[in-house]
């Protein structure tokens, strides 16, 4: 990707080397986070998603309902200097672009886009949804409207998913802003408001659709992103694809050993994840992408 000297979004917030929590704990509840976080705690706990991992972060049922955890905020100003680090440059220079690209699609819908912000931490972190933990990977938070990245989460998906690449990176971040495009539209709400009402094996159907149309809304910004700024180089689409199927639920289950388990899947076959992928980044509609409405997916 030719992103150098793009603009950098100022929502990033940094927080690494600050030690990680400070107080409280305990798993993620209240607003609830959604993301890509549970291949790493597969990769890492190696029971290859036989225990619903979305479970496990917080994201399905069986935790009650509760109140967001209240977040102090840091000063304004306060660790938002741009960084500096080129990784982290990337981030925020995507994050600039997932901005422009998402402010347009919905000013064309006459509505406003709320700007999501994006924290950068190390091993763990305070968040509305409770407590952040890099082994969960990026996930996003609609109780703070935020996306946490432990940035060593590229190096999992580079050594240990064979999904490196700058635009594989880019399609991440693009992945969780498409998470906060739901909770603004409302989507989140919807699913979440169904969970405590369905069956476990309903609710990772549920979590499937939420998470193949985030993949979608990534789509959307990256069709968008390049035809506004042409910045893709050869190979940088491939490495898009080629992320998404690499962490499709039945690669990752097949790849750790153990049994093919479709009723366990809670974001898509690698087949799905490319397909709604390429449907957003082919057509750049955000109406091509209700995946609630498919029959097929």
């Amino acid at each position: 990707m030719k992103w150098d000297g793009q603009r950098e979004s100022n929502q990033v917030e940094d927080r690494r080397g600050q030690g990680g929590t400070s107080g409280g704990g305990g798993r993620m509840g209240g607003r609830r986070g959604v993301g890509l976080g549970t291949i790493a705690i597969a990769l890492v706990a190696s029971w290859v998603f036989g225990v619903n991992p979305m479970t496990v972060i917080g994201v399905l049922g069986g935790m009650g309902g509760g109140e967001a955890e209240v977040v102090q905020q840091a000063p304004a100003g306060t660790n938002r200097a741009a960084p500096q680090d080129q990784n982290a440059r990337f981030i925020s220079t995507v994050l600039a672009s997932t901005e422009d690209v998402w402010d347009g699609v919905f000013r064309q819908a006459n509505a406003q886009y709320q700007k999501p912000g994006l924290v950068l931490y190390s091993n763990a972190t305070r968040t509305a949804c409770g407590t952040g933990q890099a082994a969960m990977g990026p996930f996003y938070c609609p109780g703070d409207s935020k996306v946490y990245l432990d940035l060593d989460f590229f190096d999992t998906m580079r050594r240990q998913l064979g999904a490196p690449g700058d635009f594989a990176q880019a399609y991440v971040v693009a992945h969780e802003v498409g998470h906060h495009v739901q909770h603004l539209m409302g989507i989140t709400d919807k699913i979440d408001a169904m969970r405590g009402r369905v069956s476990e094996a309903q609710n990772n159907a549920l979590s499937v659709r939420l998470e193949l149309q985030a993949d979608c809304f990534a789509g959307v910004w990256a069709h968008h992103a390049q035809q506004a700024k042409n910045w893709l180089e050869q190979g940088d689409l491939e490495e898009a694809m080629n992320a998404a199927s690499q962490i499709g639920d039945d690669t990752l289950q097949r790849n750790a050993g153990g049994r093919v388990r479709p009723e366990s899947f809670t974001h898509g076959t690698s087949q799905q994840r490319m397909t709604w992928f390429k449907r957003g980044l082919q057509t750049g509609q955000l109406a091509q992408c209700d995946s609630f409405q498919a029959r097929s997916l």
